[in-house]
């Protein structure tokens, strides 16, 4: 029986009739898909792309959160269907968990990040507001907005779902239309994936589109304020980055590239450690999770010279009972390469690593997966090598065989072993593991100029460590030099690579109309109305109240410090006082605080609900006894999340701008407060 033939999901409609291609389950050697033979119209797939921008940008950022995180619930529910599909790829149980709900999980918290962080609206204002004039009159400041583009993402064969999320979470949050491209080996896993995605109609039509196959003249067609992303091996991505119209156009161009990541054993740590067991499972788990096929794996250890004997026997012992087969038996603990290409590959790539190194672990000619069928599967044996002298044997530094396979690397002093970890020009992440916070301290700022990322690793750290190769979402994924100079995730950081940064100037007036965020300096709404008596709706950025004013006592002080407990010498020590930079008794900074809301809560119950927290609070002057001082108090921000409360009353969030002054006008406290406002209902 022929496979069934996987389709493009291109211009909103599914394309494919004709078999091409045939892929083959990396477990058994059986077809598993194929891809189409139709050719894909590149330049209907860029149109329609650049079309479905207005409606992406009719929703906020608010609002694509809250998709991101329906999508999410529905992909979790209907898991099991891609689990089906990734069972071909050789991916175990606990391998699938990773790229699955790994990519799910990874919408999840793209949506809390756009709630919690992101305006409403679709402009970002970075701040800060810088003066450029000594009136006051003019300003500057910077904003973010959605690129008029499409975003490209190429990705790699070793996470079919994770890759296409990681990269579409984002994206989509920032507004961008994007067309993806997966690698074609596992591309059945992908396509499932996007049928969901589609059943859900939870995205406004365009948002997302599929390429199965070659990219033909994608990248022919695409325009300055595009972006393409690229996840794979560092010679493509040298290709694509110089490909010649993302050179003439000046596309944005963000690459993940494999990388020769290494793990630190430090000098401290002995064999009767919990760090040497730690460090030997770390290396063990890259080795054999996904089959080692993961950008992030270990593919050097490092480890002092004295403690490599021991370090190799721990290694073995552990190896010697990794059960390697058809995933779908409950003793398998390590399943298959991704496809047969991918098994030839790695068998070079050793052959070439073992020119210059021997064998610690693994016989490939012994070597016999568990399972019916598997002779015929992608399966490579877990190896592990040794090169006795890393300094003279250069491709322990260059050639990365994509599978379960890592080199010992012993090493004389720490300096040694840094200028060893630097060889590897440019990696994703370095582990370093050590008892001792020097060690840490020492090594760790001359690691990270050559690494994205980096995992100190203890036995403190190891009850929660998520370890060596896991990226996570609020943390940046990528790395320099080889490791292609990107970057990927790091929270918010990873949705601004999709917004275009502009510089803006004017009046405090006009940065205010711009950004929806008030400036001070600008235009302000006095009102008879308090602002704390508007229901969010009602609201506007600028509405304004000045209080009445107050004179501090030192009876303020007194009682001040009695509930508070607070007895520093510059509000109760006359002598000591006059001799400080001040020259006299100074009212606690939280009096002020604490004295000025008093002079602008509005205390009958209202639509304000709750005040959650204060931002950017600073005690810019001293306040004396005798002091009189006031409050300004200006609605700042709004943002609408959508939400209601158990009653059914909608909410927003406030952001109100405080500045307290003195009799002389001078400013003594500035800072935001962060309330709960009520809607109508």
């Amino acid at each position: 029986m022929n496979p069934p033939v996987l389709q493009s999901y291109i211009a909103g409609r599914w394309l494919g009739q004709t078999s091409a291609q045939v892929l083959r389950s990396a477990v058994n050697g059986k077809p598993v898909a194929a891809t189409h033979a139709e050719p894909i119209d590149f330049g209907e797939a860029v149109h329609h792309a650049r079309g479905a921008a207005p409606a992406l940008l009719q929703l906020d950022f608010q609002q694509r959160a809250a998709r991101l995180k329906a999508l999410a619930s529905y992909l979790m529910e209907r898991k099991e269907t891609l689990y089906a599909w990734s069972a071909h790829t050789g991916a175990t149980r606990n391998d699938s968990w990773i790229d699955i709900e790994g990519g799910i999980g990874t919408l999840f918290a793209y949506a809390s990040l756009g709630t919690n962080e992101l305006p409403s609206g679709n402009l970002l204002h970075e701040g800060p507001v810088v003066p450029l004039g000594k009136q006051g009159h003019f300003a500057g400041t910077h904003i973010l907005v959605p690129r008029a583009g499409v975003a490209v993402h190429i990705n790699a064969f070793n996470f079919p779902v994770w890759g296409l999320l990681e990269k579409f979470a984002p994206t989509f949050l920032a507004g961008m239309p994007c067309i993806a491209k997966p690698a074609t080996a596992t591309s059945y896993l992908t396509e499932a994936l996007v049928r969901l995605i589609d059943e859900s109609r939870l995205l406004p039509e365009g948002s997302l589109q599929l390429v199965i196959g070659g990219t033909g003249d994608l990248l022919d067609r695409l325009e300055g304020n595009d972006v393409v992303t690229f996840t794979g091996s560092a010679d493509t991505a040298a290709k694509l980055r110089t490909h010649p119209n993302i050179v003439r156009q000046s596309i944005s161009f963000n690459a993940e590239a494999d990388s020769l990541n290494c793990a630190i054993l430090a000098p401290d740590v002995t064999p009767d450690d919990e760090e040497f067991d730690l460090y030997v499972k770390e290396v063990v788990r890259e080795m054999t999770v996904k089959a080692g096929q993961k950008c992030t794996a270990i593919r050097r250890a490092l480890v002092p010279r004295r403690h490599l004997d021991a370090v190799a026997d721990r290694l073995r012992a552990r190896l010697a009972k990794v059960v390697v087969g058809d995933p779908s038996r409950e003793d398998v603990r390590m399943g298959a390469l991704a496809s047969h290409a991918q098994q030839r590959d790695v068998a070079e790539r050793v052959a070439q690593l073992r020119e210059g190194a021997e064998l610690v672990w693994g016989d490939p000619s012994g070597f016999t997966p568990v399972g019916e069928g598997a002779t015929e599967g992608a399966f490579f044996a877990p190896t592990l090598l040794l090169s006795r002298d890393p300094h003279r044997h250069d491709a322990v530094h260059d050639v990365e065989a994509f599978g379960p396979v890592s080199t010992l690397l012993p090493y004389d002093d720490l300096d040694e072993a840094l200028a060893l970890a630097a060889r590897g020009r440019g990696s994703l992440v370095g582990t370093l593991v050590t008892r001792d916070p020097q060690v840490a301290a020492q090594a760790i700022p001359v690691a990270a100029a050559w690494h994205g990322r980096l995992l100190v690793l203890d036995r403190e750290a190891a009850a929660e460590s998520t370890g060596h190769g896991s990226p996570l979402p609020h943390l940046k994924h990528g790395g320099p030099g080889r490791a292609g100079g990107g970057e990927e995730l790091g929270g918010l950081r990873a949705v601004k690579h999709y917004l275009q940064r502009a510089a803006v100037q004017g009046s405090p007036t006009m940065l205010t109309a711009v950004t929806g965020e008030y400036v001070r300096g600008a235009q302000r709404h006095e009102s008879e109305v308090h602002p704390f008596r508007r229901y969010f709706e009602d609201l506007r950025v600028g509405d304004s109240l000045l209080t009445h004013r107050r004179t501090v006592s030192e009876a303020d002080i007194v009682a001040f410090g009695g509930l508070s407990g607070d007895y520093f010498y510059m509000h109760f020590d006359e002598i000591a006082a006059k001799e400080s930079p001040f020259g006299k008794r100074i009212a606690h900074g939280y009096f002020v605080l604490s004295a000025a809301a008093g002079l602008f809560v509005s205390p009958a119950p209202g639509p304000v609900l709750a005040n959650y927290g204060l931002d950017t609070l600073r005690f810019v002057k001293p306040v004396g006894i005798g002091d009189t001082i006031q409050a300004r108090l200006t609605c700042k921000r709004k943002i609408d999340r959508h939400k209601k409360d158990a009653k059914g009353v909608g909410q927003g969030v406030v952001a109100w701008d405080v500045e307290v002054t003195n009799q002389h006008g001078e400013l003594v406290a500035s800072y935001d407060i962060l309330t709960l406002v009520a809607k109508r209902g």
